[in-house]
């Protein structure tokens, strides 16, 4: 979500941080802001909308600043408007902020009558109560500290004085990470390491509650590192491998997320050569596979791949696997054992949700296995194995690209527990699937006829059975983020118990009838067109029961693939979703109130 990127040195500050906070405009925001320090003055601008509107603002101004911190706001307390955008400022302190502070309420019932409120946000609270400890202490360090143990909730803070030229940051179960450039001795602070990748040539990840402190006087060490009791802290670590940019162009595509979903054949096929040789090898090999039960816990898409996962790890791998929302595992309090295994999903590996997941089953002696697309995430560092998705970067809000590796990773883990991986059916299938998808691509104006047909009517069901009832929450999900219509994802079986009392002339069944259970499916899709539902089939090709009662039919050749059949069917659905967004003029790579990262709970 938020972005965060600080900077002070001996150059313009300016430049770094707006640079940080463009690299981050994926992730989903809808105001930005930046503070900066000349002479003993802070300076704020801010605006509503895109960071096009603060950098217009920007060239107003006649800046020489070698300190700024800035930030892209997505909101939580408060509309969306300039005054709501961070930075917040007072007399003395400046503050950026991601997350939320759960006892906003009481600190400004306590705070209101010393202190003024210009904005609806929960952040001001953290910037009059360190004023209020500023006053007592006189020491901006120990202010910093005290207020960060008054504040609950997962939040990460940024500080700058008026009165000093050092920043501070601190954290709690957000993202958070500082940096300096070795030959300039320049420090950077931001929410994401990509921000800093060509600036900060070291990027320390401080663990929670580790006050960073950066003061560029200091010779060698620039960058040191406290406790909340303000004793000094070794609680970091140091990147092991130098992060690369991997700047992303959309080329000749006209989103972004339209490429991504074409770059998927190749990365089918990167992945088997990743986790057959080398370095994907041994992390598969680094796992201790003497678990009793796996337990999975994602959001959104992630989850998604998840129930996948877990139809993998059960057939195959005779394995009991429970799968959660990660916003609802810790609070039906789960029956954990050391015995059982936690694995976490994510693209960004910054999930609030999943990270607090995570951090219960490691409290409760489980080991815990990431399938992640970050390197160096907090996901990352935090689980005693990883399994990374090979994705590259994907700009794209709605997830296409990271769907699919995050299913055949786990399909590769459940091959690999089975002593099947190198096994040949298992890569000609995984080579077979990457032909299969190229296929759809290249047929993808038989999708966007079928877009052109259905985009104006009243709502969408997706059905699917077995292993393409994901597909079907999944398919329902991509459409409704990024064309903004009404979509629902059933298992087709459940349509008589309930969801069929939607179903007339202007309701789209978008129905998954293949292979697997076709007889069932097949039967649940004559319910539909029976109650004069607008019937779309994407499944099993040349069937002649499906073209006599679809509007609209997409056939697919499933030979060949066995466990991979969802996937082939899923990327249908990820161009159909497209196609319909474009149709209805959305934001399809940044739809409205989205956020790539979901840094909040």
């Amino acid at each position: 979500m938020c972005g965060i990127v600080g900077y002070i040195g001996k150059n313009d500050s300016i430049k770094p941080v707006i640079e940080g906070l463009s690299r981050l405009e994926y992730r989903g925001y809808d105001s930005a802001g930046i503070s900066y320090k000349e002479s003993s003055d802070i300076i704020t601008l801010k605006k509503e909308g895109k960071l096009d509107n603060l950098k217009s603002e920007i060239k107003k101004h006649n800046i020489n600043s070698k300190i700024a911190i800035g930030h892209t706001r997505w909101a939580t307390h408060g509309e969306v408007n300039d005054v709501n955008a961070h930075p917040h400022q007072n007399e003395l302190f400046a503050i950026v902020h991601n997350g939320i502070i759960e006892n906003a309420d009481r600190i400004k019932s306590e705070l209101s009558s010393k202190y003024s409120y210009k904005s609806q946000t929960d952040t001001e609270n953290f910037l009059n109560l360190l004023t209020s400890k500023y006053e007592k202490l006189n020491d901006v360090r120990s202010a910093v500290l005290e207020t960060f143990k008054e504040i609950e909730g997962n939040s990460a803070f940024v500080v700058m004085c008026k009165l000093t030229n050092k920043l501070w940051a601190i954290k709690r179960s957000a993202p958070l990470v500082c940096g300096i450039d070795a030959a300039t001795r320049d420090l950077y602070i931001s929410s994401d390491p990509y921000a800093l990748v060509g600036f900060a040539n070291k990027i320390y990840f401080p663990q929670n509650e580790v006050l960073c402190e950066c003061d560029p006087s200091k010779v060698n060490d620039e960058i040191q590192f406290f406790e909340l009791d303000g004793s000094a802290s070794h609680r970091y670590e140091l990147q092991k491998k130098d992060l690369n940019l991997n700047v992303s162009e959309k080329g000749i595509y006209e989103h972004y997320m339209l490429k991504e979903i074409h770059e998927q054949p190749t990365l089918i096929k990167s992945l088997v050569d990743y986790y057959t040789t080398g370095e994907g090898l041994e992390s598969l090999k680094s796992i201790d596979n003497k678990f009793k039960r796996v337990h999975i816990a994602a959001c959104g898409t992630a989850l998604h791949a998840g129930y996948l996962v877990k139809n993998f790890l059960e057939k195959e791998n005779k394995v009991p696997v429970q799968i959660d929302f990660a916003s609802e595992f810790r609070y039906r309090n789960p029956l954990l054992s050391s015995d059982e295994l936690g694995v976490f999903i994510s693209q960004s590996g910054e999930t609030a949700d999943t990270l607090a997941c995570q951090e219960l089953c490691s409290e409760s002696k489980l080991k815990t296995l990431s399938i992640v697309n970050v390197e160096g995430s907090t996901l990352f560092r935090d689980c005693n194995y990883n399994l990374l998705i090979k994705a590259g970067v994907e700009i794209g809000v709605a997830s296409t690209k990271a769907f699919t590796q995050q299913v055949l990773v786990g399909l590769i883990l459940s091959k690999y527990l089975k002593n099947e991986l190198n096994n040949d059916d298992f890569k000609n299938e995984l080579s077979s699937l990457s032909s299969k998808v190229n296929e759809v691509l290249d047929r993808k104006d038989e999708i966007k006829q079928i877009a052109n047909e259905i985009y104006n009517k009243n709502g969408f069901i997706f059905t699917g059975r077995g292993d393409h009832y994901p597909i079907a929450l999944e398919g329902a999900l991509k459409l409704k983020e990024i064309a903004y219509v009404h979509a629902e994802g059933y298992a087709a079986g459940e349509l008589k118990h309930g969801p069929i009392s939607l179903i007339d002339e202007n309701m789209v069944n978008i129905a998954l009838v293949t292979p697997d259970l076709f007889d069932k499916t097949f039967s649940n899709a004559q319910e539909v067109k029976a109650r004069k539902g607008i019937m779309v089939i994407v499944g099993t090709e040349n069937n002649e029961q499906l073209s006599n009662i679809a509007d609209y039919y997409f056939g697919l050749d499933y030979s060949g693939l066995s466990s991979t059949k969802p996937v082939l069917t899923n990327v249908v659905l990820q161009l159909l979703s497209y196609y319909i967004a474009k149709l209805k003029g959305t934001d399809i790579d940044k739809p409205r109130n989205l956020a790539k990262s979901v840094t909040v709970e």
